[in-house]
């Protein structure tokens, strides 16, 4: 029988699912189907719509682990359930962490403005830059997945001397610095959150110097250049944010071992890092003229408000 704190923390856990599954579901059905039908599609299209596939990925780990967490400790506490968990769970966050940098940058070298030629080379080779950076994001997911192995390789060790009931103050400080290693391999997730971060002040610094420009010439600051710097703003730092939180509830739960009332701090951490993926799809879809026109038509299409002669949300 759950307590109130499991019971609270599953209803949260399906609340985030449900949601996470409807905004990336949405994302990559509408991307899906006018990639179908095109034939093509565009590199930010491309990036959003396998964000949206990792995500819905990402939320079923975390789903999953949770009710191993609430209904079997000892189930998610074993060897082979663990390692399971934690290689898809680094693969799918990892990688899902770097495309959501990778969307960043692209917002910035679309978007910004400087005169320097690295930051003018970069922008000529936009979409070269970032299929590179992809790849290399992808090589980074696998190294940090296979650093797992020897983290694997350890606890299997400590696992076999603790079996023999040989428990020296030696292994216990041989497990404390097992625990610290498990922490300190969420640092793999710091420098995408660097670049994200570099990315939001370019584009801060580009939207400074442009208004000034316009103010000097006397034109209104409400010109297209002017919104698309705000919209991309609004989005990476909402991004940047939701990601901020993310990575640090994430920490605090892989550093839980050393906090007292262990199972109530990686319930509270796993909300919050559950929260991430079902957040930034609806963030994704307000920041993008096209889906959230097409999920406003299909609000409009459900609620029978839709205007004679406009076009439902799937329409060729």
């Amino acid at each position: 029988m759950f307590g109130c704190a499991e019971g609270m923390f599953l209803v949260l856990s399906v609340t985030e699912l449900i949601l996470g599954l409807l905004g990336n579901g949405f994302i990559g059905l509408v991307n899906g189907s006018s990639w179908f039908k095109n034939k093509r599609i565009s590199l930010f299209d491309f990036i959003i719509t396998i964000l949206a596939l990792l995500s819905i990925v990402l939320l079923w780990i975390l789903f999953t682990d949770s009710l191993l967490l609430v209904s079997s400790s000892k189930v998610r506490d074993s060897e082979i359930v663990m390692q399971i968990i934690d290689i898809f769970w680094t693969f799918t966050n990892s990688l899902n962490i770097w495309l959501a940098t990778c969307l960043s940058v692209l917002y910035c070298l679309k978007i910004a403005s400087f005169s320097h030629s690295t930051f003018l080379w970069l922008k000529w080779r936009v979409s070269k830059v970032v299929v590179w950076m992809m790849l290399g994001a992808l090589l980074l997911t696998c190294g940090s997945t296979m650093s797992l192995f020897n983290e694997f390789k350890i606890n299997s060790a400590l696992r076999g001397i603790n079996g023999t009931g040989n428990v020296t103050e030696h292994f216990r400080k041989k497990k404390n610095e097992y625990y610290l290693m498990h922490v300190l391999g969420t640092l793999w997730n710091l420098p995408p959150l660097i670049v994200s971060l570099a990315s939001y002040l370019l584009l801060l610094l580009s939207l400074g110097r442009h208004t000034r420009q316009m103010q000097q010439n006397g034109t209104s600051s409400r010109d297209p250049s002017t919104e698309a710097h705000k919209s991309a703003i609004k989005i990476i730092l909402s991004l940047f944010f939701l990601f901020l939180f993310y990575f640090l509830a994430f920490l605090l739960a892989s550093a839980s071992h050393f906090l007292p009332n262990n199972k109530v701090t990686v319930m509270i951490c796993e909300i919050i890092v559950m929260f991430y993926p079902a957040a930034h799809s609806f963030i994704l879809i307000l920041g993008n003229k096209k889906l959230k026109q097409t999920f406003v038509d299909m609000l409009q299409c459900e609620s029978g408000h839709l205007k004679p002669g406009s076009r439902g949300p799937f329409s060729p």
